[in-house]
């Protein structure tokens, strides 16, 4: 059964609202993963802020050209049978959380990507997954403002 022109359009409006929405999108292949497989994948993406969803291509450029104006990047990986990992909160734990799953399914590949409106590569996708957490990174600087006056305390507990 054929999808009706209102149901593409509403298509098109819930993917640009997700595109524009997201802080950034990744674009994976997953030809020969099986439903329960990419239902771990979503329950772990779900943990972390970031929605994967099966696009259809075509409409997915229509909406792409039509109304997400910062991801036009995403226009040449849309090609074969692809998903789209949707990060709403922290990159870096979304990004480690696809590769991951890339690295256990061999037949799960990461193309590619966009963030803040520029094109990511698969290996940019990797760099980003390598960067600490947000909460890492809060706690670092915490430690890093609090260090100096520990010290201080230590030495000034030592003289008595």
């Amino acid at each position: 059964m054929a999808v009706t022109r209102e149901k593409k359009e509403e298509l098109r409006e819930q993917f640009a609202e997700r595109f524009n929405k997201a802080s950034a999108s990744v674009v994976a292949e997953y030809s020969g993963i099986t439903a329960v497989e990419l239902a771990e994948l979503r329950v772990e993406l779900r943990k972390v802020d970031t929605e994967f969803k099966v696009l259809k291509n075509r409409v997915a450029k229509k909406s792409l050209l039509d109304k997400a104006e910062g991801c036009k990047a995403l226009e040449e990986k849309l090609k074969g049978p692809i998903g789209v990992a949707y990060m709403y909160g922290d990159v870096a734990a979304g990004a480690k959380a696809l590769l991951a799953f890339a690295k256990e399914n061999d037949k799960f590949k990461v193309t590619g990507g966009v963030m803040e409106g520029k094109s990511l590569s698969s290996g940019d996708v990797k760099a980003l997954s390598d960067l600490p957490s947000k909460e890492e990174l809060l706690g670092r600087i915490v430690g890093t403002l609090v260090s100096p006056h520990r010290g201080l305390l230590q030495v000034l507990n030592g003289v008595g």
